[in-house]
């Protein structure tokens, strides 16, 4: 049997999650691995007053959420992301501000045997400040090195661990000799709760710009549709219009009746009848623009060359 201690830690848990859930639409679902105690208040710290952060065991997670269905339908879709060792980071303020601050917060570690790398190792060519007792241990590793200044020097940059392999014990012991801390953790963003939606935490790297842009591609889309299977669209009306300006325009400048030019195409009537106005008009600054080159450009004037008063070059005489 529980004690009263733990069944008051554990109801007091449950309630402060409820009461959270309730007043914050928006929730973070953080992965925490490799997450030690001190950086979870440091990313505390720097989130008072935007979020709320709340860590538990999984099991009471899942029996609270349970508990609460029947006022809140929605959180059953919360209940299945509730795996691993996870976190909830209640939103307060913009949910994009929050992230970009969790995702801040990392801190470098060394590389522990049997994890999996979360990107690729590589060791710097360069000296390592080992002396030459310990050049077996690069042979081992298959790492060229040489001896100068009375320690040994790595000859080549070497691709120590990929991505998603598992780190071996070789591999640590070589980083820790040569300080090296490949490795960064912190909070994970894996999930977004909004609103009784749940949904990648890839959606919020969507801007509005891009959002945008992939709207008028679709306009583009059905606009192109609507056009080639003959039927009006919204998105179709510009261009329906534009040709039907071109067909009214080169019907009326065929039939040569200027009663019936309009005003939206007077001036395309002005050039049909005398281009020679426009080109002129187009052709006066481009003059212009040239004159001023040239004169940057103006060549300068070839020396005179002295031929000997019409004398060749031996004096004139006849061989």
């Amino acid at each position: 049997m529980p004690s009263a201690e733990k069944a008051a830690k554990k109801k007091a848990y449950f309630e402060r999650l409820i009461e959270l859930v309730e007043s914050h639409q928006q929730i973070l679902i953080v992965h925490a691995d490799h997450v030690g105690s001190n950086q979870i208040q440091q990313i505390r710290a720097s989130l008072r007053g935007k979020a709320i952060i709340l860590m538990g065991k999984n099991t009471m997670v899942r029996t609270a959420l349970r508990q609460h269905l029947s006022k809140m339908p929605q959180l059953e879709k919360l209940i299945p992301v509730v795996r691993g060792n996870i976190g909830f980071v209640f939103c307060i303020g913009d949910m994009n501000e929050v992230r970009q601050l969790i995702l801040a917060n990392k801190v470098p570690t060394m590389a522990k045997a049997g994890v999996f790398a979360p990107c690729d190792v590589v060791v710097p060519a360069g000296p390592t400040g080992m002396d030459p007792s310990q050049t077996s241990f690069f042979q081992a590793l298959n790492i060229p090195t040489k001896i100068q200044k009375g320690q040994i020097e790595i000859i080549n940059s070497v691709d120590l661990i990929q991505t998603g392999n598992k780190v071996q014990m070789s591999e640590q012991v070589l980083l820790q000799k040569l300080n090296i801390r490949p490795f960064a953790y912190g909070f994970v963003v894996q999930q977004v709760y909004d609103n009784g939606a749940v949904y990648d935490a890839k959606i919020l790297d969507l801007t509005d710009d891009v959002l945008a842009a992939k709207f008028m591609v679709g306009v583009q889309n059905v606009a192109a549709l609507g056009r080639e299977i003959g039927i009006p669209t919204s998105a179709g009306c510009v261009h329906m219009v534009v040709n039907a300006f071109k067909n009214l325009a080169g019907l009326i400048l065929g039939l040569g009746c200027d009663d019936l030019v309009f005003k939206e195409m007077a001036k395309i009537d002005e050039f049909i009848k005398d281009p020679s106005a426009f080109a002129s008009a187009v052709a006066a600054p481009a003059a212009d623009s040239g004159a001023a080159k040239a004169e940057e450009k103006a060549p300068e004037p070839e020396e005179s060359s002295d031929d000997g008063g019409g004398m060749d070059l031996f004096g004139g005489d006849d061989y």
